[in-house]
């Protein structure tokens, strides 16, 4: 070892290290709720059986049970077993448990906060953490202020001289403009805006980051990536799935504010974003914020915004129920379960190419793609049936299931005439790659421990899609309600017309 403790043959410039987080901890609020079990808890392990973790790495989980710390510990051994994605081995579990406390208590109980507080400072002594804790709030929205508000009347926010404590946001933040500025004050109060985290775990994934390689590490896709090349681009997030028990969290809020201001426009930005300087999050999200400034609403919401609800049909084989007659849904609601807009971004770039996004529960399938489709040859040296078979040119970046990137391009058929047909060259992460992608909230956790903040939304850009989202609900309040489709299918025939009526159509994924 070298004199100052640094591992002489270790070279800060080899990517093929992992990156270790040093001592620390993480404290989940709600750790009894279904994000917890099945994301959060089993992403520690996993990170913990990767040998990513520290090895006096702590776990606190903070809720309304009457639980003692072996309580804490069986629950998450369960929800390990059963969801996390490496295999169980013991000596790891035997290694995380030790770091494992439960504080039960409620969010306004001050002597829960005190114990809170007593856990944290033993755990430092006892396990090593440095002071370093990142509080995790995987609680309803309405719960944000009042944690917050706890953790700094408690002197929990507040770090030590060499140490740091973060705060981890579930989505969504805020339900419109005014409420997530008021969110992101309450917060940025308790805690500097660099140790912040707004959690968007689609920006965990890895095609998501395959995006940004994608387009900048290659040559061949750049210099076509554009409005004198493009026709147009297509996001789609589809469920097959229903809204559950949901009905609380759901009604009300509507896919457009759960999926469209969040996850989609956050791919619309990285998909049209120029080139950063660096991959520095500071960079990034300059380059984000650019694009989310030039987005520009259609003239008419009437005619480029289509909001649906699923109803009563057969899907996958068996009756399922609609939006309206679920359990705990009002029979009036008019919340959206399927949504599609037209966006525009002017910039030199883009200027003219449409963008379509779309997002709905029960339909045909569950599949997340983004769809680049180029402009058709401007001239053809065909006869006018050697083309029939042929559409446009696209490239389409399969985020989830089955991630990968295809390329849809004209072939000539083979045989003596000269037919040319749409043809696909495909690639599979699970065939090229040997190693299976970790889950988002392996990554996003590891990030928050390391403080890197590349893939979490800033507060700009949190606000900035209110922003573009917010005139769009206010026309849906006010205008009609919204469209009926049977559930399995692809969403209302409104939505086809919108598209037709620029002479396109959607993509089936």
């Amino acid at each position: 070892m070298s004199v100052n403790g640094a591992n002489p043959l270790r070279d800060a410039q080899d990517r093929r290290l992992p990156r270790i987080a040093g001592p620390s901890g993480l404290v989940i609020f709600g750790v009894t709720g279904d994000l917890s079990r099945k994301k959060l808890m089993p992403a520690v392990y996993d990170l913990a059986n990767r040998g990513l973790l520290p090895p006096g790495f702590s776990l606190i989980g903070f809720a309304r049970r009457e639980w003692q710390d072996e309580d804490f510990a069986q629950e998450v051994h369960d929800a390990v077993k059963e969801h996390s994605r490496t295999p169980f081995r013991e000596e790891v579990w035997q290694q995380l448990v030790q770091g494992c406390r439960f504080v039960p208590g409620d969010f306004d109980d001050d002597a829960a906060f005190e114990t809170l507080k007593s856990t944290i400072e033993d755990l430092d002594k006892a396990q090593g953490t440095g002071g370093n804790f990142a509080f995790y709030l995987s609680v309803p929205p309405k719960f944000f202020p009042k944690v917050v508000e706890q953790l700094k009347k408690h002197g929990l926010a507040d770090p030590k001289a060499g140490s740091w404590r973060r705060a981890v946001i579930e989505k969504p933040f805020g339900h419109d403009l005014a409420s997530a500025q008021e969110l992101n004050q309450i917060v940025h109060e308790v805690f500097p805006p660099n140790e912040v985290f707004r959690i968007d775990h689609y920006l965990g994934k890895e095609t998501v980051q395959n995006i940004l390689a994608l387009r900048f590490a290659n040559t061949m896709f750049e210099p076509i990536w554009n409005r004198s090349y493009v026709d147009h681009v297509q996001i789609t997030m589809a469920e097959d799935i229903g809204i559950g028990g949901r009905a609380g969290y759901y009604d009300g809020i509507g896919a457009a504010r759960d999926v469209i201001q969040n996850h989609l426009l956050q791919l619309l930005a990285l998909t049209a974003m120029e080139e950063p300087g660096s991959f520095h999050p500071k960079a990034l999200v300059a380059e984000k914020l650019k694009v989310l400034a030039a987005v520009q609403l259609p003239e008419d919401l009437g005619s480029h915004t289509v909001r649906g609800q699923y109803a009563g049909a057969w899907q996958g084989g068996e009756k399922v129920v609609g939006y309206l007659e679920e359990e705990g849904i009002d029979p009036k609601s008019k919340t959206d379960t399927y949504a599609a807009i037209r966006l525009e971004i002017n910039n030199r770039r883009w200027a003219g190419v449409p963008f379509y996004l779309r997002t709905g529960k029960r339909l045909g399938r569950r599949v997340t793609e983004i769809a680049v489709v180029f402009k058709r040859a401007p001239y053809l040296p065909f006869e006018s049936g050697a083309t029939e078979e042929l559409g446009q040119n696209a490239l389409v970046i399969r985020v989830q299931p089955d991630e990968g990137v295809t390329v849809r391009f004209g072939s000539k058929v083979p045989g003596t005439s000269m037919e040319v047909r749409d043809v696909t060259m495909d690639f599979a992460y699970g065939e090229s790659f040997t190693e299976s992608s970790p889950e988002a909230y392996e990554r996003l956790i590891l990030d928050v421990l390391l403080g890197d903040a590349n893939l979490f939304p800033r507060h700009q850009e949190v606000e900035l899609s209110w922003n573009i989202l917010d005139p769009i609900e206010e026309y849906w309040d006010t205008h009609g309600k919204p469209a009926q489709y049977p559930a399995g299918t692809w969403g209302p025939v409104e939505a086809d017309e919108m598209l037709a009526r620029d002479g396109r159509s959607w993509r089936r994924p």
